[in-house]
């Protein structure tokens, strides 16, 4: 059974769909994730599921049953803002025992329970401190527990991690995952940020638009991405637009800007339906050294880039086009101003048809 789940979901401001006739479920216990840019829908879709904003049209329900006549204290669950709002008068005890006395139960069981959860989350005896007390990682704690302390069907996050430092962020990814494990309980978490989405997640929804592009395992979205905005938003790829000429076995010549050109296999694609494409390689798949026929191109060094595990090689071709090359060895081999060769397997390289305006 879906603890989650919308279907057609749309929702208008005046002449502006903000969210087109979403429809998904999420499983019982599950991690699933909402990514995509800013402006896309995704807080008025989780602000619906809350109960803040009434969709124009579709239906939201938790646990198979409707919600859309229930006002939002009386839908099982919870939210998870970007500040948290937890109550600086209040100490973390009376932070996370605000929602069980709002709902009339008793001091002894109030008090069992914040002990309870304080140590489920890693954080025991800290009932009496002030909030400003705590590091930002104990208050993102600290703001779940006060949300799973009421047992919740579905927690909903959204953008938590996003007032966080880069190293507390990277932290937290993991130990939301941690927490999410050791609730069992259905998060819905939305997000601009790939890395989040694609380490936490069971499944992500990209959604570009008002809509849903793809739904699937962050492998799936990554590896088997279904349009051109996936493929572009998911992960670091190297983009070049071109058009396409012979077409033979399923596999296209397509004649980038600038005189280069790549064999690429089209895939799911009819090849009478393509002419202007964008071709995207990972810098992952690249590497350095002659490549087949038709998967390769050569440049010179422009710039090596050192990031750890991260380190990319730029190389730019004669046509100027700068390729992006992942330095996975770790010590580099060339140096700037080198001439090269570049590669990669033809099935790694995507192609997807530019759709008209």
């Amino acid at each position: 059974m879906d603890d989650l789940s919308c279907v057609n979901v749309t929702k208008n401001f005046g002449g502006f769909t903000a969210v087109k006739d979403v429809s998904f479920g999420i499983p019982s216990g599950s991690f699933f994730s909402i990514l995509g840019p800013s402006g896309c829908g995704k807080t008025t879709l989780m602000r619906m599921i809350a109960g803040f904003e009434k969709p124009d049209r579709g239906d939201i329900l938790i646990r198979n049953q409707s919600v859309l006549s229930r006002p939002p204290h009386k839908r099982n669950v919870k939210m998870v803002f970007q500040h948290l709002a937890l109550f600086p008068m209040m100490t973390v005890g009376e932070n996370i025992a605000y929602g069980l006395r709002c709902r009339g139960e008793s001091k002894a069981q109030i008090r069992d329970k914040v002990t309870a959860i304080l140590d489920r989350i890693g954080l025991p005896g800290v009932e009496d401190r002030k909030i400003s007390q705590l590091s930002g990682g104990q208050k993102q704690r600290i703001a779940i527990a006060r949300c799973m302390v009421l047992e919740p069907d579905v927690l909903l996050l959204d953008e938590p991690l996003g007032a966080l430092d880069l190293k507390l962020r990277e932290h937290m990814k993991i130990e939301l995952k941690q927490l999410q494990h050791q609730f069992r309980t259905t998060f819905l978490y939305i997000t601009h940020d790939q890395s989040e989405a694609l380490i936490m997640s069971d499944a992500v929804a990209v959604m570009n638009g008002g809509r849903f592009e793809q739904i699937g395992p962050p492998k799936e979205l990554y590896d088997n991405p279904v349009s051109s905005f996936v493929a572009g938003f998911v992960g670091d790829s190297n983009r070049w637009a071109g058009k396409v000429g012979a077409v033979a076995e399923g596999v296209a010549r397509v004649a980038l800007a600038g005189g280069d050109s790549v064999l690429v296999d089209i895939g799911r694609h009819r090849a009478d339906t393509l002419s202007a494409v964008e071709v995207f390689v990972r810098p992952e798949a690249i590497t350095i050294g002659p490549g087949n026929d038709g998967a390769s191109l050569s440049g010179t060094v422009d710039s090596l880039l050192f990031n750890g595990a991260n380190s990319r090689i730029l190389v730019r071709t004669a046509s100027g086009r700068l390729v992006e090359v992942a330095d996975q060895v770790g010590v580099r081999s060339v140096a700037e101003g080198d001439t090269i060769q570049i590669g990669w397997p033809r099935e790694r390289a995507l192609c997807f048809p530019v759709l008209p305006a």
